[in-house]
């Protein structure tokens, strides 16, 4: 499977996981605890296998950068979550980040 695509797959799995930690409500809640430790553990065997592919730096700035806007977005339709234009303005520069990460060439500081 091509890198990227399998890094899109950790990311998701990743932001689901998160988005069930919340509506676990603290572990309480047995199937939110399952997509939690189900969602967690694919994100990172997924990961791994894309770290065989793609380098370190770049793949955590995309893991890092989208799965932080994934959740953010998620919270503000799930659970009302303010999302302001502070956090908008945030948001963009950290996608910003992660394009430009992106576009740099490899073995160039």
């Amino acid at each position: 499977m091509p890198a990227y695509l399998l890094l899109f797959f950790a990311i998701v799995s990743e932001v689901a996981a998160t988005t069930a930690l919340k509506a676990s409500d603290g572990f309480t809640r047995p199937l939110p605890v399952l997509v939690v430790v189900v969602g967690y553990a694919l994100a990172f065997w997924l990961l791994a296998a894309t770290l065989k592919q793609l380098p370190l730096g770049l793949t955590y700035a995309v893991w890092a950068g989208l799965g932080i806007v994934g959740s953010a977005v998620l919270s503000y339709f799930l659970f009302s979550e303010s999302f302001g234009v502070m956090k908008m303005a945030g948001m963009t520069l950290i996608l910003a980040g992660v394009v430009i990460a992106n576009l740099s060439p490899s073995g160039v500081p």
